[in-house]
């Protein structure tokens, strides 16, 4: 089932989520919600506060060409970061058609729990470690307009706005 995904500002998008203590039916069902709604956007990644729901979970696929490779990744924690940095052009689902260069570090070792209950750990390079800096962000209550200067940051902020009230009258 495709979910409505939030835009920005809402205040769900700013609050720490609740790690996941058990993997259930419902908790599988909400991953295959998250990426169906993921891939219909389309994006490559998304992470549960953008729909609405308060737990760490994020999905990702960063294939463009190429078979699928979808990840559901439970509570993911980065156990390690490269002091190289990189810097990618991020847009997010949550603040559509808006996008800059944020900075970060270039591979991550990330942990996480998969739908097994299994605990999955790997090291991601490139727009893999971008996109899954970007959504474990999320679940902190942190967005990429975050890394931005305070006046871009109000910019979008204020055009975003006005696409709710848009929508809202639509």
């Amino acid at each position: 089932m495709i979910r409505s995904i939030l835009l920005h500002p809402d205040p769900r998008l700013k609050k720490p989520c609740e790690p996941i203590a058990e993997v259930s039916t419902d908790l599988r069902v909400l991953a295959t919600d998250m990426l169906d709604t993921m891939y219909e956007a389309p994006g490559i990644g998304l992470a549960a506060p953008q729909i609405g729901v308060m737990r760490r979970l994020i999905v990702m696929d960063c294939i463009k060409d190429g078979p699928p490779r979808p990840l559901v990744l439970l509570n993911p924690e980065v156990i390690w970061a490269s002091e190289d940095l990189a810097s990618y052009e991020e847009g997010c689902l949550s603040i559509p058609d808006h996008y800059a260069e944020v900075k970060r570090p270039a591979a991550v070792t990330v942990r996480w729990m998969d739908l097994e209950g299994a605990t999955q750990e790997e090291t991601f390079d490139k727009l893999w470690a971008t996109c899954v800096q970007h959504e474990i962000d999320h679940l902190d209550g942190k967005l990429f307009i975050d890394y931005l200067g305070p006046l871009k940051r109000q910019m979008i902020t204020r055009k975003m706005e006005k696409l709710k009230r848009e929508r809202a009258r639509g």
